[in-house]
């Protein structure tokens, strides 16, 4: 393929991306405030004014900053490839560390400075979303101590995980020949599944307190709704999530014989038993439907087209010079190979999420089914309408918006759904 045809087509396809990003987003900012002032008569009943109010504010503070990040990451991804930004860095780690240290060492190198270029560059966004937006709607609890501390974990969490399985991979793609992909892929499932077994008992405790549930008659509900479903998990535990936000959640973790049941302190504080019993019923509903198995499958047949295509791409030189690289003549390119790929592949699948949308929403209506035949719909109607206030989700979002990028159905189609099956 040339490389200038490659680098047209990626170009009028970041343009059209962005298009549409900002399409939908100002369909969603003018569908939000166009309702604002009204509560929809669904919820005249449960919702008040000032609440409704609330969340369509936050929607709206969160699109307008959205739109500032997305043309923020454009201009960064066009600055990282077709201005020669990576090509720039790539040469001269490769002039400081391959003659020192050699050709791991300066491809690791690579990776931890991409990654820590990308992460600075990224940290303005963060800081004003959490101290700025979060702080403004009363949802931040994290103080600077807190943050800088959370910063500090993930680096080095980051660095004892990532940098392992990095190496292990370069040295894959350097030393098992053509079909390196297929090795690389099956070693990439392995470390999944290994971090799906540790993340509870030893990544999870590095950044919250978790303590076993110690209301009785709220575990003995629990249980009971586990054994009428048929599911064992290790424990029940409550995380201090209040530390950091006031948003509530509920989770399973774990894999295997290690799952765990895990409830946010702010979840148990705002909802009645019944309404907890509901909740995890709805989680619950995903493992009976096998939507956990699904997922799964579904990143593992994504991921080894993805390695696939990262085989064949990597041997290819206009792949690197379409997007502003020179592959080295000297050196190994499978680092680089894995940067560019990971940069541009995400331009090209954005088209194809809303399908990815739709199913999880298809999984969520299956859910909640599921947990009104297990649990009473009555308090599952209940704690998703706390859980929409108290997130300050707006209950009138832009349909077309809702099509292209909720992972869950919006709160006036679940409670319809519900209401109906109560029915």
């Amino acid at each position: 393929m040339s490389p200038s045809l490659l680098s047209l087509v990626f170009v009028a396809t970041l343009l059209a991306s962005l298009a549409v990003k900002f399409w939908l987003a100002t369909r969603q900012m003018r569908h939000v405030a166009a309702h604002r002032d009204a509560v929809p008569a669904a919820f005249a009943e449960t919702v008040t004014l000032q609440a409704h109010q609330k969340a369509a504010d936050y929607t709206l503070a969160k699109a307008r900053f959205g739109l500032l990040g997305t043309a923020f990451g454009a201009a960064l991804l066009v600055g990282w490839t077709l201005l020669g930004g990576l090509d720039q860095l790539n040469g001269a780690v490769r002039e400081l560390v391959l003659p020192r240290w050699g050709e791991m060492a300066y491809q690791l190198a690579l990776l931890g400075a991409f990654t820590l270029i990308g992460g600075l560059l990224d940290l303005p966004f963060d800081l004003y979303s959490t101290f700025r937006i979060e702080h403004r709607f009363g949802f931040n609890r994290m103080t600077w101590r807190l943050y800088l501390a959370d910063m500090l974990k993930g680096l080095l969490v980051g660095a004892a995980v990532g940098l392992p399985i990095a190496a292990l991979i370069l040295w894959i793609m350097g030393a098992t020949g053509a079909m390196w992909w297929l090795w690389a892929w099956l070693a990439w499932m392995g470390f999944n599944v290994l971090i799906l077994v540790l993340y509870p008992t030893v990544i999870a405790p590095l950044f919250n307190k978790f303590e076993p549930l110690s209301d009785e008659s709220l575990k003995a509900r629990v249980q009971s709704l586990m054994a009428r479903c048929g599911f064992a998990a290790k424990g029940l535990f409550v995380m201090d999530g209040s530390r950091r936000s006031a948003h509530a959640n509920a989770y399973f973790t774990g894999f295997g014989a290690a799952k765990r049941v895990v409830f946010f302190d702010t979840l148990l504080s705002k909802l009645t038993p019944g309404e907890v019993e509901a909740v995890l019923a709805h989680e619950l509903g995903h493992f009976k439907h096998k939507h956990v198995q699904k997922r799964i499958a579904s990143m593992f047949a994504i991921s080894l087209a993805g390695f696939a295509l990262l085989g064949w791409l990597s041997t290819q030189s206009w792949f690197y010079t379409a997007f502003g690289v020179q592959p080295s003549l000297d050196a190994p390119n499978d680092a680089l190979a894995l940067l560019l790929f990971l940069l541009v592949v995400p331009v090209f699948g954005f088209f194809v999420s809303p399908v990815f949308a739709r199913f999880s929403r298809k999984h969520e209506f299956e859910a909640d089914a599921y947990a009104c035949a297990q649990a009473d719909g009555r308090d599952l109607a209940g704690a998703l309408l706390k859980l929409h206030e108290d997130n300050a989700a707006t209950l009138t979002p832009d349909p077309l918006y809702v099509r292209f990028y909720y992972s869950h159905p919006p709160a006036s189609e679940r409670l319809a759904a519900l209401s109906h099956q109560a029915g």
